[in-house]
């Protein structure tokens, strides 16, 4: 007999026990009644028998109220199905069979935003990962994949617009004021994609016309207010559409695509077809109120869920272990299409100091879990960066093995063959090897092992043969879910740098007519626990130029001198590693202050002259990209310098950061002062790479020189927030002043918050930014901040937006403070979160999941704070009903 999966009522769910499904459902009817204070969900299901005998057949739910059940149009008895702990089990189905089934929900108490909710004035879904069980019974589960028809029905005055997947087939009017509508999706689908929206909407309307010329009708619904913010999502889903066209081939595939922004969702943003569901601070934009971040940020998940037409809806995954098959290859084409609308090399800038900030913290904790993991106890909990963003880094390093053409050519391939279907990894990657003929298997280890492998790599140069040689091994830390690592197969790009520039590569007995076109660069494949490539013809010691474009998500260690970093920061051609050679000099003096913070002796410490003419010699680089320019300035961050101590002391290190940008801040005083005062703050503004540098550069200098300003910093300072014509500059102006540890800057500061607050209180958006500038603060006095942001009527304690902006960013973003470095009391703020926790988790507990992190790292950290720490996970774990989410995080960490 083949038992059902749905079934399975056991905490920890294993990949190794997957079963297919029991039966498929061919067709799903759905009638959705909405009426003030209840719903009405009307399902008629079309199931038929998979393969064996099924005695029993369970369909998942949540917190719905069973009104009515037919099999075959006739009305189930007692004896023929039962309620057992939420699920519908049917006893003794038939091989094929309709299933009718009504019930009735709540979508305005539905505070766990998942299934049918209210936001504000919206009726809306969120549906993955197991969001559909709370609409109706079903076989919640991505590898069920049926054809969906919907009705909507609601009163005409509260809900003109009726929205669900596919095309609108049928629409009219109903008595009492009510009206309906119907969609069908052609393209069959698993119930996490499903959609539906009902509410008071305006609406952008555009077109697209595909490659092979059809007409695709573009809507974004927003509330009224906020119809002027929707031209950059629209021009930016335009252009994702024809860059999917011309890079992978991919044209979209119904008569309408639309988008719809709500101001409370758990996530970014949802992929479910033809029907994408946004968090409000994901598709609303203009200068006025939206930084670059936020341009760039509805930019990148616009393309990202209309990506996932083909890379998850088209082609999804069987399972929800196999979530980065969709993720992480949708991540990495989001982050291209990215690049190709701006600059390649500070888009990976960007996104790789995110992974070793977050994904490289995440792989070294209690969390860490494969891209592909065996086993979970929430699925929630694993919408993870290691899914997402080294899932990411993995299909980049197959594009980069196999190159931009047979990538293409494998991709195609991927979709042909599994178009429709629900696959898995491995599916994905034979796909690759089967156009290129490489054995991937050493590869797949990336899938099934966590941790971040550590590189460590010596040289040697031997001036008689003239071979350099570069000794390679491969280690890495033992995880959760296994001590002893097999070796990863590791793209290391590489090049070398001698006095004169790059030397030409040849490694031995490689013939001449074998090497690259740019004999320059190289990518050495590490696929053993240790290899030595040796290197001919090379006329001098180099410098080597390792891991350039970061070609894989490793940590390396090789020892640079710093006069080796400071010849690869000025004169690499490979900018990535320009910035990390930047990076590194700039850790090792930040780690000297540290040395002198543990030795009394900071108020004495000078940092290496070799970082200021470093800096001093970029600012006066010609040609640079301004973007560049302000990453190679910014040092090293907290959170980034933690990740490199065996024990984090995140006082010594805020202290030593400081110490050291201070020090910088006057040494290049009069250099930082001239990007600053030659800013045009008249220029229209404008979304550009360029445009976007120039700010970037000339608010990183602003930073710099509001760390102990004289007074016409200060007021330099107050003219640009106050002539400021875009968010960008108003909102980094106001954080410079409110950073400031200087009296001048202390004594104005409060009047330009409430100024501002003032000024934008009207605008959602606006005033998240404003709560997490706050909550970021790292000046004294952060516990008593973020407690009074809670209380002040900008703040809502069930929206997720509010609660990332100060709970979230003051545990993540803030450690200064979160770890008591300011307060009287050195736990108060672990004991804060630890209470945001618990009282979120009984009404969001996704969210209040997502917010634990910073307490499951205790064990980095001295005796006393990690002891606190732990003391709160237990006080969490405690908690009388505490959900499976938070439990899972607070288990596995204790």
């Amino acid at each position: 007999m083949t038992q059902d999966l749905s079934s399975n009522n056991s905490d920890t769910v294993y990949l190794k026990d997957y079963q297919s499904p029991a039966y498929a459902i061919e067709k799903t009817d759905l009638d959705v009644a909405i009426y003030p204070g209840e719903s009405f969900v009307e399902a008629r299901l079309q199931l038929v028998r998979q393969s064996g005998l099924v005695s029993e057949l369970a369909l998942d739910g949540e917190q719905l109220e069973l009104l009515a059940i037919e099999i075959n149009s006739q009305s189930l008895s007692k004896d023929q199905y039962r309620l057992d702990d939420g699920k519908l089990v049917l006893i003794e189905p038939p091989e094929r069979f309709e299933l009718y089934t009504k019930v009735r929900i709540q979508p305005e108490q539905n505070t766990s935003l998942e299934g049918l909710y209210r936001s504000r004035t919206i009726y809306c879904t969120q549906c993955e990962a197991e969001g559909f069980r709370k609409i109706t019974y079903y076989l919640d589960r991505p590898d069920v994949m049926s054809d969906f028809t919907t009705r909507i029905s609601a009163a005409k005055s509260e809900c003109p617009i009726l929205l669900a997947n596919g095309n609108l087939v049928e629409q009219g009017d109903l008595t009492d004021g009510r009206h309906y509508a119907v969609w069908h999706d052609p393209h069959k689908k698993p119930c996490y994609l499903f959609a539906l929206v009902a509410g008071d909407l305006s609406v952008m309307e555009d077109h697209f016309v595909t490659a092979s010329g059809r007409n695709v009708d573009l809507k974004i619904y927003v509330e009224e207010k906020d119809l002027d913010k929707c031209d950059h999502a629209m021009a930016s889903l335009k252009n994702a559409m024809r860059w999917d066209e011309e890079v992978y081939g991919r044209e979209y595939d119904l008569d309408i695509f639309m988008i719809v922004a709500v101001d409370d969702f758990n996530m970014g943003a949802m992929e479910n077809k033809g029907l994408n569901i946004f968090n409000t601070s994901c598709v609303l934009a203009k200068p006025e109120t939206t930084t670059d971040a936020g341009f760039q940020r509805v930019e990148g998940v616009v393309a990202h869920e209309y990506f996932h037409n083909w890379s998850g809806n088209r082609v999804t995954c069987r399972d929800w272990f196999q979530l980065s098959l969709k993720e992480g290859f949708t991540v990495y084409r989001d982050a291209e299409f990215s690049a190709d609308m701006g600059s390649p090399t500070v888009k990976r800038v960007e996104d790789v100091a995110m992974l070793r900030t977050h994904q490289f913290a995440e792989d070294a904790g209690p969390m860490a879990h494969p891209i592909r993991p065996a086993s979970y106890m929430e699925i929630s909990n694993f919408y993870t960066l290691t899914i997402y963003e080294k899932g990411a880094e993995v299909v980049r390093m197959l594009a980069n093995l196999l190159g931009p053409e047979l990538f293409r050519k494998g991709t195609d391939l991927y979709f042909e063959r599994h178009d429709g279907q629900a696959v898995t990894t491995e599916d994905f990657v034979q796909a690759l090897a089967d156009v290129s003929g490489r054995d991937f298997s050493v590869f797949q280890r990336w899938y099934n092992q966590a941790g971040t492998p550590q590189l460590e790599v010596r040289d040697e140069y031997d001036e008689n043969t003239r071979e350099y040689t570069l000794h390679i091994t491969q280690s890495t830390p033992a995880t959760p879910e296994c001590a002893d690592k097999q070796p990863f197969h590791i793209p290391i790009a590489m090049g070398l740098l001698g006095d004169a520039g790059e030397i030409a590569l040849k490694l031995r007995d490689e013939e001449l007519e074998d090497l690259p076109t740019d004999n320059t660069h190289r990518v050495l494949e590490l696929t053993e626990q240790a290899q030595s490539f040796v290197f001919t013809d090379v006329p001098e010691k180099p410098v080597p130029s390792l891991l350039r474009g970061f070609s894989a998500p490793v940590k390396l260690k090789f020892a640079y001198s710093r006069d080796d970093l400071v010849r690869l920061a000025l004169r690499d051609s490979d900018g990535f590693n320009r910035y990390e050679a930047c990076q590194r000099l700039a850790l090792g003096v930040i780690e000297d202050a540290l040395a002198a913070d543990s030795g009394g002796e900071l108020n004495n410490f000078t940092p290496d002259e070799r970082l200021l003419a470093v800096y001093q010699q970029l600012l006066q680089e010609e040609g640079l990209d301004r973007a560049m320019l302000a990453y190679m300035l910014l040092l090293p961050s907290e959170g980034f310098i933690a990740e490199q101590q065996s024990v984090i002391d995140p006082i010594a290190i805020h202290r030593a950061r400081g110490e050291v940008a201070g020090y910088i801040a006057k040494a290049l005083h009069k250099p930082l002062l001239a990007v600053l005062e030659n800013y045009d703050l008249r220029k229209p503004y404008k979304p550009t790479a360029v445009d976007i540098a120039a700010r970037l550069l000339k608010n990183t200098a602003l930073e710099f020189l509001m760390r102990e300003p004289d007074q016409a910093v200060v007021d330099l300072c107050v003219k640009h927030l106050q002539q400021a014509n875009n968010m960008t500059d108003e909102l980094a102006s106001l954080t410079a002043l409110v950073n400031s540890r200087s009296p001048l800057a202390a004594d104005i500061a409060p009047q330009k918050l409430a100024d501002f607050y003032a000024k934008w209180q009207d605008e959602s958006l606006v005033v998240n930014a404003w709560l997490a500038l706050q909550a970021r603060n790292a000046n004294p006095g952060g516990v008593e901040r973020v407690e009074a942001l809670l209380a002040h009527p900008a703040f809502e304690a069930n929206n997720p937006n509010k609660i990332r902006s100060v709970v979230g960013v003051f545990a993540n973003a803030n450690p200064v403070n979160f770890h008591g470095g300011t307060d009287a009391d050195p736990e108060a703020g672990y004991r804060f979160l630890a209470d945001q926790v618990i009282a979120l988790d009984s009404k969001n507990p996704q969210i209040a999941a997502r917010l634990i992190t910073p307490l499951t790292r205790w064990r980095r950290y001295d005796k006393q704070r990690g002891g606190a720490m732990r003391g709160q996970l237990e006080r969490i774990k405690h908690t009388p009903g505490l959900s499976s989410d938070s439990n899972e995080i607070v288990s596995k960490s204790l």
